[in-house]
């Protein structure tokens, strides 16, 4: 059976610098072309980016200024406003355009994968590096996450970023702890959820390594630091007493958001772990990563003495731990979790996993094993980038900008200077997306806005709605009492209907 043997030239050439940064840069090109492919076609825009967008361009537009930023999921509980403050040089320089922020939110995941190859050299050699590059560069799951306009994307960067700083922390850098307080507070401001429990991980680790803590000047100024990415919050607390600090003293104390239930949470809980863990390798695999999982997991207990030597491995075991562990006892927000709240986390898990396999190839029967896992791995991800990237805009079920923006053009254009107003119907009742988009198109590229006072010309926009029909169909038996359907245009999963208002 000599044809199944690996070529050991091919692994033996990853281990020389020029070879491996060839490899790498283009690795680095995949991961552009991935995510930067249709992202003007295919880019989402909902109600948390119409949400957003409103607030930048009522401060760029309006001078209206803001000390918070989106909110957590959880009622009341708003982070900073730092995710605002970084998209809004790109909203400028687009002139409104949503496609401008998002493409440096591509940028910014795209230096995260150069950042995951230089802390995976670090933790494992070249092969672990491109090994860790390459699936966190072609993943769909985290390509979509990549894509996505939304304030947990750049936890891609901040959570590699702060493995980084831990590591320079371990050789001794001075700066390292004011950066890793600077990454942390940073990591609450855009994070989702689990990002607190980098706190007790860092904890861990300190108690760990004590005698490398810096000294007492060098913690204060860390602790300032950590407390100064909160300052705009304070400063909004400061005039509007109880508006923040009242939700979140009802969520952490009176609702009991973290308790010890934990054996009634890891029940449900670790199905869903292992969807998380696995989901950033391929997606809709079924149990087809399991063997690969519980085999790195038994070569970990096996290999324990030797694997835990390295220093790196630990951080890196510890930081995944803890949210997983820590979530066994978070039963707030109703009990619910959710997988982008694991955002900051998706390139430690990467990191893991591929130490322990890059380990595990070290023998032949190993490197058989790699190159199964890599080709079940590409084979999946292409077939889900087929489904993804070949979507066709005009599908009934789509919702995207292109369309959505297609949409209000046919309305000015059929509206042809006549004054008019609109109604639109979409799933999560508020229409934001819409009412920036309207804001942005009326203003820059045709001069005028739908009236607020009734005028004869309506125009009804509505997205489908496969989750509640019968809302949608209650709104539309509503709108046959104000006005009379002239003509209907569909875009996508949008109708678009021309009415006369019934005097």
């Amino acid at each position: 059976m000599r044809y199944l043997k690996p070529p050991e030239s091919m692994f033996k050439k990853i281990d020389k610098p020029a070879f491996y940064k060839i490899l790498l840069v283009i690795i680095l090109g995949l991961a552009a072309f991935l995510r930067f492919f249709r992202l003007a076609d295919l880019l989402g825009f909902w109600y948390d980016q119409g949400r957003d967008a409103l607030v930048i361009w009522d401060f760029l537009y309006k001078g209206k200024l803001f000390l918070i930023g989106p909110t957590t999921g959880i009622e009341g509980i708003f982070r900073g406003p730092w995710y605002y403050w970084l998209i809004t040089p790109a909203y400028f320089l687009g002139n409104g355009n949503p496609v401008w922020p998002a493409a440096l939110l591509v940028l910014i995941s795209i230096f995260s994968v150069y950042i995951i190859a230089k802390v995976g050299r670090e933790i494992g050699g070249m092969k672990m590096a491109l090994l860790a590059a390459f699936i966190a560069a072609t993943s769909i799951y985290i390509v979509g996450s990549s894509r996505w306009l939304s304030n947990p994307t750049p936890m891609l960067l901040i959570g590699v970023s702060l493995i980084w700083a831990v590591f320079r922390f371990l050789d001794k850098k001075k700066w390292a702890f004011p950066l890793i307080a600077f990454l942390v507070g940073m990591a609450l401001n855009f994070g989702s959820a689990m990002e607190v429990f980098y706190i007790p991980a860092l904890i861990i680790l300190f108690i760990w390594k004590r005698k490398l803590l810096p000294d007492i000047k060098t913690i204060l100024i860390s602790v300032f630091i950590f407390l100064l990415s909160f300052f705009p919050q304070i400063l909004f607390e400061v005039r509007h007493p109880g508006v923040l600090s009242g939700p979140l003293s009802q969520f952490l104390f009176q609702e009991k958001s973290f308790s010890l239930s934990f054996w009634e949470m890891i029940s449900s809980r670790l199905p869903f772990y292992y969807s998380v863990f696995s989901s950033k390798f391929w997606i809709n695999g079924g149990n087809i990563f399991a063997p690969f999982l519980i085999l790195v997991t038994l070569y970990l207990i096996a290999k324990k003495k030797d694997i835990f030597k390295n220093e790196k491995f630990i951080v890196i075991s510890t930081f995944a731990a803890t949210p997983f562990l820590g979530g066994l006892f978070f039963s707030g927000n109703n009990g619910n979790l959710y997988d982008y709240y694991f955002t900051g986390y998706y390139f430690v898990f990467i990191l893991l996993f591929s130490y322990l396999v890059t380990k595990i190839a070290r023998g032949t029967a190993g490197k058989i094993i790699a190159i199964l896992f890599l080709g079940i791995f590409i084979y999946k991800n292409m077939a889900e980038y087929k489904k993804a990237y070949l979507l066709n805009v005009n599908d009934y079920k789509t919702i995207v900008l292109n369309r959505q923006m297609a949409a209000i053009d046919w309305i000015y254009k059929d509206a042809n200077g006549r004054e008019f107003n609109v109604d639109e119907y979409v799933p999560p009742v508020i229409p934001y997306a819409y009412q920036y988009l309207f804001q942005w198109l009326g203003e820059v590229k045709y001069k005028a806005q739908p009236l607020t006072k009734n005028v004869d010309l309506l125009y009804t926009l509505y997205e489908v709605d496969p989750d509640h029909p019968e809302r949608l169909q209650a709104w539309l038996d509503r709108q046959k009492g104000i006005g009379t359907v002239l003509e209907e245009q569909k875009f996508g999963g949008i109708v678009v209907q021309e009415r006369q208002r019934i005097k």
